[in-house]
């Protein structure tokens, strides 16, 4: 049988996503700072919060590792702080999480979601999750123990400003204010897109930063 590995970085994409955009960042993590990586996949649109956090705790308990941190971007970074804050007692959040990195994450709401909603079918295209955990049900305040760090983007150049009047600065789809949820541990602002976060080779290092240190560097 395999061993265990020491760390493992779990990535899990935002919405209507399916982690192949996460293939450089998951490369880098490995390759550059040494972790061992899975790719996390989800139904963003069909199935909502209970169904996404009992998935995401049954694969967690598949993944042979001493340690596991998960990094989620923007719809991601949602699901990843509502499974630590879980209030199921059949699915406690496995005791081997380490850290939580949020990448331009939209936890205390979306007003490029509420504009898309106004669309035809807007409801249905932005699926179960968006509209139960960021139009409907989105955080006031992280309680979860485990250290959580927030990385935003604000270069506002993004589609989803076409949907909504987005407060600046932004990265185009998601507000940096959107990300600053009460309670979270480290917070910082990078002047990337919305995509562009999965493609710096700087928040890369960011990221590892944090899940060695529980704090982003000042350098």
């Amino acid at each position: 049988m395999q061993s265990a590995c020491k760390e493992t970085v779990v990535v899990i994409p935002g919405l209507w996503m399916n982690g192949i955009e996460c293939t450089l960042f998951r490369h880098r993590l490995v390759n550059d700072h040494g972790f061992n990586t899975c790719q996390y996949a989800y139904r963003t649109v069909h199935e909502g919060i209970t169904e996404n956090v009992e998935k995401l705790s049954a694969y967690l308990k598949t993944i042979r590792s001493e340690s596991i941190h998960l990094v989620g971007h923007s719809l991601g970074g949602v699901l990843a702080l509502k499974y630590l804050m879980a209030e199921a007692a059949e699915h406690p959040v496995d005791f081997r999480i380490g850290r939580v990195v949020c990448l331009g994450s939209p936890l205390t709401g979306s007003r490029a979601a509420r504009g898309f909603l106004r669309l035809p079918w807007g409801a249905e295209f932005l699926g179960q999750m968006i509209r139960e955990n960021v139009l409907e049900n989105a955080m006031t305040e992280y309680t979860g123990q485990y250290d959580v760090g927030v990385i935003a983007g604000s270069l506002g150049c993004g589609l989803g400003q076409l949907f909504g009047s987005l407060d600046r600065p932004h990265d185009g789809t998601v507000s940096v204010s959107e990300t600053r949820l009460p309670g979270i541990t480290d917070h910082m602002e990078v002047n990337l897109t919305h995509a562009g976060l999965l493609l710096s080779r700087y928040v890369v290092g960011q990221t590892t930063w944090f899940l060695r240190h529980g704090k982003f560097s000042s350098d």
